[in-house]
């Protein structure tokens, strides 16, 4: 008991140092992980193994989660680029490997094996981090998952190839045709139980066949009855343990039929994407995935045999330099054919060009099968992990290269403006979508401008004249005619280049009329440095709605809550203007104690106001609901 206290005390103090110190130098959760791994692995020794396998069920739990957000529509719609980009990159890889490894010495199964481990890459490195870096919606990002998720496909086929290559078959065929194994030893032997040993062949098929129709069947028509016989227990508890049963019981049926755990259990995802447990499941298998992941990432760093490196460093460093360099050409020249632009072309080949977990998975069949000897094994399980430790620094590599490249739209030349309006927009995202179609509906011209391609062509498709060019530019404002201009609109996603804008719009034209979008309230103060007349921030106005319902279901009348809510907003704009005098952008604002004196100040001055106005209000409505103000706030 001691013992198994001081292991977990181990790892999760690793976990808590190293991850948020990688974090914080921009390194990645993954890459402070595997650098724990290392740092811990002569305190967890032989165990780092047998917590690999724990650990694995984070893969597992992650591609189940996976699924839950995918449909059968949605798989059928990247059908191309499942069986195109990721076929075409399994089998160009495999063999370009092939060869290197033959080229090495080792014979043609062998090197064939080799290649097929090293063609598939990181499902749960590479995924975490598009995830925490928010490229998963990035072109890259999506056909990155593509790829991966046709790599976990293609482990099935692989499984059930490896045997033939053995050089010395540890298989006997028995004279009823029953296949029996050779006796495995204890580091060999990959499953101690399973359903299709000594089946013949059409029995292996049947079982296996019957093992994903019992997966589909239970996730169609037995899972909400589960949930909602749980659901009349009234114990949140009981949720999380039949999600955990759900991911466990289909790993294990999997296992005992030779089949991917991971890819059964993102099988049986798909099935329930469409169910209403759908969000109950994330929500109470999420802490897990996130742990166990963490957890496989140790283990991985955990198992980098230093002894085998040191031995042959710049053998296992070429060769682990080499298989990076081949994949990513591969990956590179794929991208430039199935015409992934500029970052999502980088993003994809750095993405993928490192071997993956279920690498170790195919080598530990292989060493079982005898297709690889069980020095050329662990030398491959090394070459596999330090793949895998280098990959945060590949996504660090791209974020520089994505800095330095053109954007997606560099090569499409600016529009011409030929026309000027009284309202110039500028960004034309959700904020000034809104505007432009108010402005116009009540027969104002408006140019508008956007530094977007994509966003200026969707508008054309729905009829909205657009320009493409970049707002900040000084000859693009002066062809939309920034002098005659009555009003100029600040929409754009970037803070400093709102700021910039106002400010050179209003030196060359000090009549014009700036409404801006802001952020937050500093983005507020910059605004109003800069020169904006009347500064909309983000979320707030929906906010004041949402406050005025709360206000209504806690007993206030409607027209109270309207005269609370007008109130707020009244005094909240005066309180904006007077700390916005106080407010210094050299200081931060927990720093700056006129600042924090005048907020304490106003907020008692809020509370005050908010009274008076309620007061009022109250008398008001007494008086009848005929006056002219409660109508008016009735139909708000």
């Amino acid at each position: 008991m001691e013992q198994t206290l001081i292991l977990a005390t181990v790892l999760l103090g690793a976990a808590v140092i190293a991850v948020p110190l990688a974090a914080r130098l921009g390194l990645g959760s993954v890459l402070g992980y595997l650098l724990a791994g290392v740092v811990i692995a002569p305190l967890i020794g032989a165990e780092a193994a047998e917590l690999q396998h724990v650990a694995e069920l984070g893969v597992v739990m992650m591609l189940f989660l996976i699924g839950l957000e995918l449909e059968p529509r949605a798989l059928w719609g990247m059908r191309h680029r499942l069986l195109g980009l990721g076929g075409l990159q399994i089998g160009v890889t495999t063999l370009l490997l092939m060869g290197l490894f033959m080229w090495l010495g080792q014979p043609w199964q062998t090197s064939l094996a080799i290649g097929m481990i090293f063609a598939l890459s990181s499902t749960a490195i590479v995924l975490q981090t598009l995830d925490e870096k928010g490229l998963m919606q990035t072109s890259g990002g999506r056909n990155t998952f593509a790829v991966l998720l046709t790599q976990d496909i293609a482990v099935i086929p692989m499984l059930a190839f490896l045997p033939l290559l053995a050089l010395r078959s540890p298989v006997s065929i028995n004279p009823d045709g029953s296949v029996t194994r050779g006796i495995e030893t204890v580091e060999t032997a990959h499953h101690a139980m399973s359903l299709v040993e000594g089946l013949p062949a059409w029995g292996v098929t049947l079982v296996t066949l019957g093992a994903v129709v019992a997966v589909i069947f239970a996730g169609v028509f037995l899972t909400n009855p589960l949930f909602r016989y749980i659901h009349h227990s009234r114990l949140r508890e009981m949720y999380t343990a039949l999600a955990l049963l759900i991911v466990v019981s289909i790993a294990a049926l999997m296992g005992l039929v030779g089949l991917s755990a991971a890819l059964g259990t993102f099988l049986a995802g798909v099935v329930l994407a469409n169910s209403e447990f759908r969000h109950e499941l994330e929500s109470d298998l999420a802490p897990f995935k996130g742990l166990l992941l963490g957890l496989f990432f140790i283990t991985v760093g955990a198992g980098i045999n230093f002894d085998t490196l040191f031995n042959d460093i710049y053998r296992i460093l070429g060769l682990t330099l080499a298989v990076i360099l081949i994949k990513g050409s591969v990956l590179y020249v794929l991208a430039t054919i199935f015409k992934l632009k500029h970052r999502a072309r980088w993003l994809f080949t750095l993405g993928l060009a490192q071997a993956g977990e279920f690498g170790f998975v195919l080598i530990a069949f292989s060493l079982q099968q005898s297709v690889l000897t069980q020095s050329l094994g662990a030398e491959l399980l090394l070459i596999v992990a330090l793949s895998m430790l280098v990959t945060p620094l590949l996504f660090i590599l791209y974020e520089v290269l994505s800095k330095r490249i053109k954007s997606e739209t560099a090569d499409h030349p600016e529009d011409e403006i030929d026309e000027k309006g009284t309202v110039i927009i500028a960004g034309i995202g959700r904020f000034g979508q809104v505007v432009n179609r108010l402005v116009q509906s009540n027969g104002f011209s408006t140019v508008v401008l956007d530094s977007d391609l994509k966003t200026v062509q969707l508008m054309r498709t729905f009829g909205f004249k657009g320009f493409f060019g970049d707002p900040t530019r000084p000859d693009i404002l002066h062809a939309a005619g920034l002098d005659e201009a009555s009003v100029l609109v600040v929409g754009l996603d970037s803070k400093e280049a709102a700021v910039k804008l106002v400010k050179y719009a209003r030196l060359h034209n000090p009549d014009l009329h700036i409404v801006a979008r802001a952020r937050d309230r500093v983005h507020v103060y910059e605004l109003y440095e800069a020169g904006a007349n009347d500064i909309v921030r983000e979320l707030f106005d929906s906010s004041l709605r949402a406050g005025r319902y709360v206000l209504e279901n806690l007993g206030l009348t409607e027209f109270e809550a309207s005269e609370a809510e007008m109130s707020f907003y009244h005094h909240d704009r005066r309180i904006l203007r007077d700390l916005a005098e106080v407010w210094d952008p050299k200081t931060p604002i927990a720093e700056n104690n006129a600042y924090i004196e005048r907020a304490k100040a106003a907020n008692r001055d809020l509370e005050s106001a908010l009274t008076q106005t309620l007061d009022e209000a109250e008398r008001k409505a007494t008086r009848g609901s005929d006056s002219p103000a409660f109508r008016h706030a009735s139909k708000r």
